[in-house]
């Protein structure tokens, strides 16, 4: 964020006031509809945090589409690219997610919901693929840390905003469509290995990036 608070500006200084403050309370709402537990034994807790969850992610959006094209950030143009199409999937998400839930299509409703939530987790899946990234090479590898660009950058802002969530989504509700008890075992396998590289990219973010700063 090379332009945060800037003494004058005071509807660009509110705009990325919301986007931090929504970022913190979606995280919260978005584990809580994840949960099983939540939507069998309060459902009611469900359906009030839902809206909320769908209303705050369109906002961050918009807001960080503003911040991205007017307010100025770091990276190029394929980086600020990337990170708008994650802007405009969680807006798709969000909409066909509510639409489905307003009309009582709850089989339609929760890929779509689960959509949105791996699209508005897009950023943070940037920052803890780029640590990752750093620490298993030992360096900055293929990008230029002064400048933020290169195509190590470039390669990680289209997978991480765009392609690789959706697509894991994608081959998880068609193996959990089907009867071949093989083809479960490999999504399960698969996601094994994904949720260890994501706890390495989490300790990589967490010793580099945060708690430096607490």
């Amino acid at each position: 964020m090379p332009h945060g608070y800037v003494a004058g500006e005071t509807a660009e200084n509110i705009a990325i006031g919301v986007h931090l403050l929504f970022a913190a309370l979606i995280t919260i709402c978005g584990a809580l509809q994840l949960m099983p537990q939540v939507r069998r034994l309060a459902p009611k807790l469900h359906r009030m945090t839902g809206p909320f969850y769908i209303a705050a992610a369109v906002l961050m959006s918009s807001t960080g589409l503003f911040m991205v094209w007017y307010r100025g950030a770091v990276g190029d143009l394929p980086q600020h690219i990337a990170i708008s199409l994650n802007g405009l999937l969680i807006l798709l998400a969000a909409g066909m997610a509510l639409w489905h839930a307003v009309n009582r299509r709850i089989n339609r409703h929760r890929p779509w919901a689960l959509r949105l939530f791996l699209a508005v987790s897009g950023v943070w899946f940037f920052r803890i693929s780029l640590m990752f990234w750093i620490v298993a090479n030992q360096s900055s590898a293929g990008f230029d840390p002064g400048s933020f660009t290169g195509p190590a950058l470039t390669a990680l802002a289209f997978g991480c905003y765009v392609l690789v969530p959706w697509s894991i989504l994608e081959l998880y509700l068609r193996a959990k469509r089907s009867p071949r008890a093989a083809v479960k075992f490999a999504m399960a396998a698969g996601l094994s290995v994904v949720t260890l590289l994501t706890l390495a990219g989490v300790s990589a973010a967490t010793m580099l990036m945060w708690l430096p700063r607490v």
